[in-house]
């Protein structure tokens, strides 16, 4: 894994203090994809099914961590990752982790966001956030959903 790297963060001025990685995991720039994970797994993946997904029974429904819906599998009502599920921590290492549903909250509501094509010449699209109180940004490039 790696965690040699040293990650650089932005404040974006948020009430809670929390600041934002300016890339995401593996990558090198703000415009690379970086990895890709399962959702409460460490390792990066490059294909995705649920019969080899670590929380679950073999299908969307049965869901064994990481659950808030009885639809889905079995509720744990776990909405944090626990260390040895985060994949933040794991690849990069210190402090680092993955933001909560309630950071990501935060980060929509003290931000302004808007899609941009071709980010600085770079031709990744992708969502930039520009904080309402210092106008501090990341880019968040469209890599894909699974």
């Amino acid at each position: 894994m790696e965690q040699t790297k040293q990650y650089e963060y932005v404040d974006l001025g948020l009430p809670s203090g929390l600041k934002w990685a300016k890339c995401n995991i593996g990558a090198k720039k703000e415009t690379d994809y970086g990895y890709y994970f399962k959702w409460g797994e460490i390792t990066p993946y490059t294909d995705y099914t649920w019969a080899d997904y670590k929380y679950c029974n073999g299908s969307c429904t049965t869901m064994t961590k990481y659950c808030t819906d009885s639809l889905n599998g079995t509720v744990d009502n776990k909405t944090k990752f626990e260390v040895e599920d985060d994949a933040a921590r794991a690849n990069i290492g210190g402090d680092w982790r993955m933001p909560t549903q309630t950071e990501i909250q935060e980060l929509l509501e003290n931000t302004e966001n808007e899609w941009v094509e071709d980010f600085n010449g770079s031709g990744v699209n992708g969502r930039k956030f520009s904080s309402k109180i210092n106008g501090n940004s990341i880019f968040i490039p469209a890599a894909g959903i699974c």
